[in-house]
């Protein structure tokens, strides 16, 4: 009695794929996409018209909350009438945050210099050396 007769030949199982997948990324819709499915959502009228909707374009009704959200608050904006890149600022914000910048660092300047101008006193103190002349006195 052998096994090998009543045995069906079979394929060796498929060897599987050693290539790793790349990390999936999320899908992006512009905001005219966004606009465009909410108004497709309130174009329907029948029973069943938005599942349909939401199964063809792939989207969850948690997609259609988020975005109402947006368009109520001002967020959806079609690209013709949002500019690309960052909003113009203010010149006179700009000048301040510089001058901010600015003074900031002359503090920190400034402390350095007091540092070691306290240094430069104790050591002359301990080495018995007269003071310097400061600057308020200068001589002219």
């Amino acid at each position: 009695m052998s096994h090998s007769s009543t045995a069906v030949a079979s394929d060796p199982p498929p060897v599987p794929d050693p290539e790793v997948v790349p990390k999936a990324q999320r899908r992006q819709f512009t905001a005219g996409y966004k606009l465009r499915m909410l108004q497709e959502v309130e174009a329907c009228t029948e029973r069943g018209q938005i599942g349909a909707l939401l199964r063809r374009e792939g989207l969850y009704s948690s997609h259609l909350s988020k975005w109402r959200v947006q368009r109520e608050r001002g967020h959806l904006v079609t690209p013709a009438v949002a500019p690309r890149g960052r909003p113009a600022q203010d010149p006179t914000v700009v000048e301040l945050r510089q001058l901010q910048q600015e003074n900031e660092h002359l503090r920190a300047r400034l402390t350095q210099a007091e540092l070691i101008i306290e240094v430069q006193k104790k050591l002359s103190q301990l080495f018995g050396l007269p003071p310097a002349p400061s600057l308020s006195t200068g001589s002219r």
